[in-house]
């Protein structure tokens, strides 16, 4: 299998900065390991801001968390304890890593990333959380080890086209986004209707119909 070629110019480094940025919104532990054991295994090299990730004590802290999420993310309601408690985590985490990548360029490119990289971590965030909530009004597992799987590989997929084919990573995060954006709105609408049945099978009166 080939390597994964260095990072050399400014659009691999742009692609990666928004890879991690989106992908912490969802998997920020595996988006940190994945990128620093690439580094450490010399298949890419890191910019300057985030070769600290190749550190082996944060590749064993990266890493234990990694296997901690990959069970608590496979079990329903404790998937979506663990997403409310990661929002004030993987939000800022990824505007570091973002910022980590594009810093080297200067104070006013790392600003850019932290930017780019924790609007990116809130969008996928909050579809993460709001896809869970919607599977989790249903009493099986399965939807949720499906969810969490897939979750798992596009990180990967992630991380691998944008140092591979920044140009096709930049059409699919772009798809990406806007799917995310079209889910929220139908799965909001969707949540808004199961409280609002569970409010009315609790208090056993009918609520308007605009609720």
């Amino acid at each position: 299998m080939d390597a994964i070629p260095t990072l050399v110019d400014a659009p691999q480094v742009l692609a990666l900065a928004a890879a991690l940025g989106w992908a912490s919104g969802f998997r920020l532990y595996a988006a940190v390991f994945l990128a620093g054991a690439a580094g450490w295994m010399g298949w890419i090299a890191l910019p300057p801001g985030l070769q600290v990730l190749q550190h082996p004590a944060v590749l064993a802290a990266s890493g234990f968390m990694l296997c901690v999420e990959f069970f608590a993310d496979k079990i329903p309601y404790v998937d979506s304890v663990w997403d409310a408690a990661h929002t004030l985590v993987r939000i800022p985490a990824g505007a570091a890593l973002a910022a980590g990548a594009l810093g080297a360029d200067g104070q006013a490119m790392a600003w850019i990333g932290a930017l780019l990289g924790g609007g990116l971590a809130a969008t996928s965030h909050a579809t993460k959380m709001t896809a869970r909530a919607a599977a989790n009004t249903s009493p099986e597992p399965l939807s949720n080890w499906g969810l969490s799987l897939a979750e798992d590989g596009l990180v990967v997929f992630f991380l691998w086209l944008s140092a591979t084919h920044p140009a096709i990573f930049t059409l699919v995060l772009a798809a990406s986004v806007g799917v995310s954006l079209v889910l929220l709105v139908v799965l909001f609408r969707f949540l808004r209707k199961v409280l609002a049945g569970l409010r009315t099978f609790l208090t056993g009166h009918r609520l308007p119909r605009e609720l």
